[in-house]
């Protein structure tokens, strides 16, 4: 009998990868780390469950690509949450994966070196050293989980936890989100579409089985319990903003109506601010002047924001590329978040006395 060439005909190899067992031991989560996290993954959910009257931001690169100017911004951002704390939970934008409508660099993990070796294996454990250092700064970290392998490796240091735009509908996402350990911000779809970000939630408060990863790298059958802490991340959509009074408005209506709390966070990136980063100190102060006039259901925004201000394609040396500036998606630069944070938490303050005076 002839053997037919039909399983995997277009795959040429399958490379090893160490199991999350395996790079847990190589890197272990520290007793410091482990407060950072836990700590950050209490107050995010105190603050959905309206028991810490704060906000909290998302800030930090749109990807991170160097690892010493990741934790140069790292400590630049420990330091100003010491100083806006009362006001604002902040935690670390850490993202190593980049989805792609057609191609381009997929982020730290997927090519590390940003050379197309892929060295996914090498990345894994760069990325989950990046993380120890964040987290030992005292720092909590949020992120998004694209590939549905990767919480397995990183996720006992994850805080907060993103699913972006091309992926809420997707099953597989929500199926995973209902097994993550912490609070899951859903994106409305890239067309502007809330009811998407809203059956993600529902789908991922209720308990699923799927196939997955174990700890030993073994394929399993995953059991979940759900996971209530599903909110909605308004990005923009279609090329137009959707943070106004008018669309938040509508989405706390679509939340109450399918039973949820009415828990919305704003991106001031993408399409809110047109992607221009210029932008996004007016989408922050448009979202702050919401609270400020009453509005409970703003609990958190999002920032892109680097050392740097702007963009930089990747150089073929390497050598070249400028230090602290995104090769992604274009930030606005520290002295800008500095103003950001600042002017949000002294606005913010006296709110925040009013909520602790009725409650």
């Amino acid at each position: 009998m002839t053997t037919l060439n039909i399983e995997n005909v277009n795959v040429t190899s399958f490379d090893a990868m160490p199991s999350p067992a395996d790079l847990h031991a190589r890197l272990p989560l520290t007793d410091r780390a482990a407060t950072a996290v836990m700590k950050g993954r209490e107050a995010l959910r105190n603050i959905l469950d309206r028991k810490d009257p704060r906000m909290f931001v998302v800030v930090g690169p749109c990807s991170i690509h160097d690892p010493e100017a990741g934790i140069d911004y790292a400590k630049r951002l420990k330091k100003l949450q010491e100083e806006v704390g009362d006001a604002l939970l902040l935690v670390m934008r850490v993202y190593f994966e980049k989805p792609r409508t057609t191609t381009g660099w997929k982020g730290y993990i997927n090519d590390p070196y940003m050379d197309d070796s892929f060295r996914v294996d090498e990345g894994m454990v760069k990325a989950r050293k990046f993380l120890l250092d964040v987290c030992e700064l005292g720092l909590a970290a949020g992120t998004e989980a694209l590939d549905p392998i990767s919480p397995q490796f990183l996720g006992d240091l994850i805080a907060w936890t993103a699913i972006g735009a091309r992926t809420t509908e997707s099953q597989t996402h929500r199926e995973m989100s209902s097994g993550l350990s912490t609070p899951v911000g859903f994106k409305n779809g890239t067309e502007g579409d809330i009811g998407i970000a809203i059956n993600a939630i529902l789908s991922a408060s209720h308990p699923h089985s799927f196939l997955g990863l174990n700890d030993q790298g073994r394929v399993a059958i995953v059991r979940t319990r759900g996971n209530r802490y599903g909110h909605v991340v308004l990005r923009g959509g279609a090329g137009r903003p959707n943070y106004d009074t008018v669309s938040v408005a509508m989405t706390e209506q679509a939340l109450v109506k399918a039973k949820l709390p009415a828990n919305i966070v704003v991106d001031c990136s993408h399409a809110n601010s047109y992607k221009n980063p210029a932008l996004q100190p007016l989408v922050m102060t448009d979202v702050i002047n919401q609270v400020r006039l009453g509005n409970r259901s703003l609990v958190g925004a999002m920032i892109e924001s680097n050392i740097v201000a702007g963009r930089q394609d990747i150089p073929a040396d390497l050598t070249q590329l400028k230090y602290g500036c995104s090769v992604t998606d274009a930030c606005v630069d520290w002295e800008t978040t500095e103003t950001m944070l600042r002017e949000a938490a002294q606005a913010l303050r006296p709110i925040l006395a009013q909520r602790l005076q009725s409650e």
